[in-house]
C-alpha cells in the first residue's frame, strides 16, 4: 500500500518540478496560437483550458492505462516504477513537446514535423507509419469496448452489433467539427473516467485488499522477461507514440502557449494515475500476479475489468466504472480516425472545410478499420503495442532535433534524447524477440538492441557537437 501512495505522490511532484523544467526549456510565449490565427470552425477551434485538458485526456487514454496496466501488473510491483518514471521523464515530455512543437508549426501532424526536422524520407515513412498505427488504434478501440458493452446487454445485442454502432459513431465524430461532438461529450466522459478511477481506489481500501510492496523481482507467471516486454505492454500508461498523433489535434485548440504544461504534460500524468490504480487493483483483486494472469487468459481484458469493477464496487458502482472503461477506448478510437483524416488531408491537400473532402478520406479509413475488427484482438494489441512504442521513439528524436535547432543550450536536448535512446533500445529489442517479430533469443536480441540505441545516441552526439541553433521559432 505504501508503494502505491509513494508512486501517486511522485507523479504529483513530477508535474510540479520536472514539468516546469520541461516548460522552461521550451519557453512558451504570448504569440497568437493557430486556434485563433487559423480558426476554421472544423479543426482549428479555440477551447477553454479545462475543456482542452479533458479532451486531451480522453484522446490519449483509450484502454491503454487500463488493459495495458493490468497486463503490465503481471510482472509485479516493478510496474509501478515504469509507470511513474516512464511518464515523468518520457511520456509527459513526449506529449508536451509534440503538442507544443505542432502548435509552433500551425498544428502540423507528427508526420509533417518529422519531415521538417528529420528529412523527406522520415516524413513519408512517418506518414505511412502514423496512418497504419491510427487505423490499428481505432480498430483496437472498437473491439474492446464492443466486447465489454455486449456483456452488459441482452445476447441479441452481441459484439458484432456494437462494433457496427461504434463505427457509425466514429464516422460522425471524424467528420463533424471538433466542438460539436468531441468538445461537448468528452468533458462529461472525462468526469466519468476520473470518478471511475477514484471508485476503484476506494474499492481497494473498502475491501481491505492487499497491494504488494515494491520489489524489482520479475513475478510474471509465464516467465516473460521484464526487458523489453513490460515496457511495451504497459504502453499508454507510461509512454505512447499514439499520443504524438493526438497532441497536434489539441494544439489546434489551445488559446495560449502557457497552458501547454497543464494540457499536455498534465493529461499524461493523469493517465498514469489511472494506470497505477488499475495495476494495483488487478493484483489486489486476484491476490497475486498468477491469478491476474490466469484471469486475463480465461476472461480476456474486458472480462477482467468487469470482474474487478463489480467485485470491488458492487452492481451499481461496477456499472459506473465500466462506463468509464467504455468511454476510454471509444473516445480515443474516434480521434484516432480523426487524426488519420488530418494526416491524409496534409498529403492530399484536400480542404477539410468541405464535407465532401472529409467524406472522401473518412469512409475508406473506417472501412479498413471494419475489416481489421475481424482479426484476433490479442494479435492486434501486440502489433499496436510495438508500433506505438516505435512511434514514441521517433517522436522523441523529432523533439530532440527541434531543441538542437532552436534552443541555445545544447544540453537541453538531453531532456528528449535520453528517453529517445531508451525507447530505441526497447523497440529494437522487442521486435527482435517477440512472436510477431523475428523470434530471436535474448542472447542475440539484447546486444543488437543495445548497439542500435547506442548508435542512435552517438549520431545525436555528433549532431549536438555541430549544431548551431537558429533563432527561437
Amino acid at each position: 500500500m505504501i508503494s502505491l501512495f509513494v508512486a501517486l505522490a511522485a507523479l504529483i511532484v513530477g508535474y510540479a518540478v520536472y514539468g516546469r523544467m520541461v516548460e522552461r526549456v521550451f519557453a512558451p510565449d504570448d504569440r497568437e496560437t493557430p486556434a485563433k490565427r487559423l480558426e476554421d470552425g472544423v479543426d482549428f477551434v479555440p477551447m477553454k483550458t479545462w475543456k482542452a485538458f479533458l479532451v486531451q485526456l480522453l484522446n490519449i487514454a483509450g484502454t491503454g492505462p487500463i488493459f495495458g496496466a493490468l497486463m503490465g501488473a503481471c510482472f509485479g510491483p516493478v510496474v509501478f516504477l515504469w509507470i511513474v518514471f516512464g511518464s515523468i521523464l518520457g511520456g509527459a515530455v513526449h506529449d508536451y513537446m509534440t503538442g507544443m512543437i505542432s502548435e509552433r508549426h500551425d498544428g502540423n501532424s507528427i508526420a509533417e514535423l518529422s519531415g521538417i526536422y528529420l528529412g523527406t524520407f522520415a516524413k513519408w515513412g512517418m506518414r505511412l507509419f502514423s496512418v497504419l498505427l491510427l487505423i490499428l488504434t481505432g480498430t483496437v478501440f472498437v473491439t474492446s469496448p464492443a466486447a465489454l458493452i455486449a456483456r452488459l446487454t441482452p445476447n441479441t445485442l452481441n459484439t458484432t452489433f456494437w462494433v457496427v454502432v461504434i463505427l457509425l459513431y466514429y464516422i460522425l465524430a471524424t467528420l463533424l467539427p471538433i466542438d460539436k461532438i468531441i468538445g461537448r461529450l468528452y468533458p462529461v466522459f472525462g468526469v466519468v473516467l476520473i470518478t471511475m478511477a477514484v471508485g476503484i481506489l476506494f474499492g481497494i481500501f473498502k475491501g481491505g485488499y492487499a497491494i504488494p510492496e515494491l520489489t524489482l523481482a520479475n513475478q510474471h507467471p509465464e516467465g516473460l522477461p521484464v526487458w523489453p516486454y513490460m515496457f511495451v505492454t504497459v504502453a499508454c500508461g507510461a509512454i505512447s507514440g499514439f499520443h504524438a498523433t493526438q497532441s497536434p489535434m489539441i494544439s489546434k485548440c489551445i488559446t495560449t502557449e502557457k497552458v501547454g504544461r497543464k494540457v499536455f504534460y498534465g493529461a499524461m500524468l493523469s493517465e498514469s494515475v489511472i494506470a497505477l490504480i488499475w495495476a494495483a487493483g488487478g493484483v489486489a483483486f486476484y491476490g497475486a500476479t498468477g491469478g491476474l494472469n490466469q484471469a486475463l487468459t480465461d476472461l480476456g481484458q474486458s472480462g477482467v475489468v468487469y470482474d474487478i469493477s463489480t467485485g470491488m464496487l458492487g452492481p451499481v458502482g461496477g456499472i459506473l466504472a465500466i462506463i468509464g472503461v467504455i468511454a476510454c477506448p471509444i473516445t480515443s478510437g474516434d480521434t484516432a480516425f480523426r487524426s488519420a483524416r488530418l494526416i491524409l488531408a496534409e498529403i492530399t491537400h484536400l480542404d477539410q472545410k468541405k464535407m465532401k473532402n472529409r467524406l472522401i478520406i473518412t469512409l475508406p479509413l473506417l472501412a479498413a478499420g471494419a475489416v481489421l475488427t475481424q482479426l484476433d484482438f490479442n494479435v492486434l494489441w501486440r502489433y499496436f503495442s510495438w508500433s506505438n512504442q516505435t512511434l514514441a521513439m521517433i517522436s522523441l528524436w523529432v523533439a530532440t532535433a527541434y531543441l538542437l535547432k532552436h534552443h541555445s543550450g545544447k544540453l537541453a536536448s538531453l531532456m528528449t534524447a535520453l528517453p529517445a535512446t531508451f525507447m530505441s533500445a526497447v523497440s529494437a529489442t522487442y521486435i527482435l524477440m517477440a512472436k510477431e517479430g523475428f523470434r530471436l533469443s535474448a542472447g542475440v536480441s539484447y546486444p543488437i538492441g543495445a548497439v542500435f540505441a547506442l548508435a542512435c545516441f552517438a549520431f545525436y552526439c555528433l549532431k549536438m557537437k555541430s549544431a548551431r541553433p537558429a533563432a527561437a521559432l
